[in-house]
């Protein structure tokens, strides 16, 4: 047994604790690519929201380890509700998803009753339920374009929204939401990353504000860069989202050159997440995330939705 609680402790036997801890348990850690790296290092599989809750979703092991935010541990607790998930920073939350209440989102939909409510992942389990179906940055663009509604209430995202409507006929309502990461990303520094890397692609988040989005090459998710990063004949990059995707990107797509767009784009949130309460939430199964029966039924029948639109 080694000392968690030592200010320095030993990395090595840290991440050597785990791992024993990991098979004894019967666990599997899931990493957002946003985490830091020793995080992404340790875990069984890194992706990002879109990913995470489909592996979620499959899991036959007794114990999750969620190393992201709080709505993606509830989204797991949510799809396996028979599973221990551990959240081990519980004071890892999204400001995004914290910016709209169910009760909020029920007016709303008094407002619009013959729309439809798309709420983006980054929300709570109680919007969630509210909702008629989830989307990810991934398949916003083809979750609204599966719904038979011609008016969409879009939660809690507006640039988000805001991007999906340049795909589709219908009208989007944004909620006045954001990501703070992303949409503190500014027109200049777009232009000025180009300046400093001349002859790179740009590649954007959709939580970017529009006049951003339209200054870049390519938009994806974290996972859709992964995935261009690795497969184009390009080999410079400048990637416009949490800078903590870098890491895996370096990682899975060697040869290639990928500087951040903006040196702050940071979630401070996401960091919460170290090996020490990684550790400590292995050793005691704590803090275990769960969501009621009632709000569970109404958030997994949204997700579910989602998962299901190929």
């Amino acid at each position: 047994m080694i000392d968690i609680d030592k200010k320095v402790p030993d990395m090595d036997l840290l991440k050597e604790s785990i791992l024993r801890l990991k098979q004894e348990k019967d666990a599997i850690i899931l990493a957002h690519n946003y985490q830091t790296a020793d995080v992404q290092d340790i875990a069984d599989f890194t992706g990002d929201s879109l990913e995470l809750a489909r592996k979620a979703a499959t899991l036959d092991n007794e114990i999750i380890v969620f190393c992201g935010v709080d709505f993606m541990a509830e989204t797991a607790a949510v799809l396996s509700p028979e599973k221990t998930v551990l959240l081990p920073a519980p004071d890892a939350n999204c400001p995004m998803a914290d910016m709209i209440t169910a009760g909020e989102l029920r007016v709303l939909k008094e407002r619009f009753p013959e729309a439809a409510v798309v709420c983006y992942v980054n929300t709570s389990a109680e919007v969630k339920a509210e909702s008629d179906v989830c989307c990810t940055s991934a398949n916003a663009v083809q979750v609204v374009r599966s719904l038979k509604e011609e008016d969409i209430l879009f939660v809690p995202d507006r640039n988000l929204g805001r991007y999906v409507a340049r795909f589709t006929d219908k009208r989007i309502l944004p909620w006045e939401g954001f990501c703070f990461v992303h949409d503190r990303i500014t027109p200049a520094d777009v232009l000025q990353a180009r300046r400093d890397h001349p002859g790179a692609e740009v590649l954007v988040h959709p939580e970017c504000r529009p006049e951003v989005i339209d200054l870049a090459d390519h938009v994806f998710s974290t996972s859709g860069m992964i995935r261009h990063v690795c497969s184009t004949d390009s080999r410079e990059f400048i990637i416009g989202t949490e800078v903590g995707i870098l890491h895996r990107m370096k990682r899975d797509c060697p040869g290639k050159l990928c500087y951040p767009l903006s040196s702050g784009a940071v979630c401070v949130t996401m960091k919460k997440t170290d090996l020490s309460k990684v550790h400590r939430s292995l050793e005691t199964l704590k803090p275990r995330v769960t969501v009621p029966d009632d709000i569970a039924e109404g958030a997994r029948l949204a997700i579910r939705r989602m998962l299901d639109i190929r």
